[in-house]
């Protein structure tokens, strides 16, 4: 039976019972893990692997994907650095060993200084007082002046090694069935830390599909960053060129009020973007991928991990399909 667009659960990093639980009950029929927490300091192990999709799926479950490797595992080969080829020779293997272990999919991002927020921001709270996450370049400023990695890397650097580490890491890959997929950079501003952000545009997405020729190359489409990057029109450009091509593996379903420079994080609904034009684009261009909750505002007497703010979000993408599913 063909592949279906359906809605998963997503951003844990252990397949705990209380977390699976909370899957069934609200309804989806796979999960995806975040920078599991595995054994292995360079490189994921295939029994580690298998356990962990043996455990979703006692649950009745699908492991979707995997998303990010620990950074550490590939700093090198982001930057350019000594440790570039033995990280690029222990990625491999992860591949290999996630291909092994039936799953399909696996995540990862091009920010070796990873994702920056402002919580200083006067913006923190949301709806009723809800804690989000924000972002503003000009308090950032002061924290940017500091190299994160000791120097500047320019965009033309960032472009060259990662050339060099896809063209190196899709071959394993294809051979282990596995599909690489990318984040955009988060915030999606030039650079930050010295360190140049290429994942920030429609063009960088365009000019990241050139590089090779492979349908193991694609995206995990994140919705904010695509709304942080230019708003509705963007995030409706980006589902319309893509999904026809096979391009968009998963979707990370959050907004933002704002632009790349200057945003706040908000609850579905409340954003730049209009939901439902979004999830009939979806189903409108053929996607069969699955959809998941990202960055959630935190309610009242939340968990850390934010299960009310994610029942939210899971509980209106699923009423957002049904309704999609209804007039497409």
């Amino acid at each position: 039976m063909p592949e279906q667009m359906r809605i998963a659960l997503g951003q844990f990093n252990e397949p705990s019972y209380e977390k699976l639980k909370f899957a069934q009950q609200l309804g989806v029929g796979g999960v995806l893990l975040n920078t599991p927490r595995l054994p292995g300091e360079f490189h994921w192990e295939y029994d580690d692997l298998a356990k962990l999709r043996d455990t979703v799926e006692s649950y009745g479950l699908r492991l979707e994907a995997l998303e990010n490797t620990p950074v550490r595992y590939y700093v090198d080969a982001m930057l350019g650095g000594p440790e570039r080829d033995r990280q690029i020779e222990h990625y491999q293997t992860t591949i290999r060993n996630v291909g092994m272990a039936g799953i399909p999919i696996l995540g990862y991002h091009w920010m070796p200084n990873s994702v920056w927020r402002t919580q200083d921001s006067p913006r923190v709270n949301g709806r009723g007082g809800a804690r989000v996450t924000v972002f503003d370049m000009e308090l950032a400023r002061g924290r940017d002046a500091q190299l994160t990695h000791g120097r500047v890397y320019t965009a033309d650097e960032m472009w060259a090694n990662y050339e060099y580490f896809i063209k190196a890491v899709i071959p394993s890959a294809e051979e282990a069935g596995v599909k690489l997929a990318l984040h955009p950079d988060d915030p999606p501003v030039p650079s930050l830390g010295g360190v140049a952000r290429i994942f920030n545009s429609f063009d960088g997405f365009m000019r990241g599909s050139e590089v090779i020729d492979s349908p193991n190359w694609v995206l995990d489409f994140c919705m904010g960053c695509w709304s942080e990057m230019g708003g509705h029109q963007n995030v409706i450009r980006g589902i319309e060129y893509f999904v026809p091509k096979g391009k968009i593996a998963y979707v990370h379903f959050r907004d933002v009020v704002g632009t790349a420079g200057n945003f706040a994080e908000c609850f579905l609904g409340e954003g730049n973007v209009n939901l439902f034009q979004a999830m009939r684009a979806f189903k409108q261009n053929g996607f069969t991928g699955f959809l998941i909750d990202d960055h959630v505002p935190h309610m009242v007497d939340d968990s850390d991990w934010g299960h009310r703010g994610r029942a939210y979000a899971t509980g209106y993408m699923l009423a957002l399909l049904a309704a999609v599913e209804q007039v497409v």
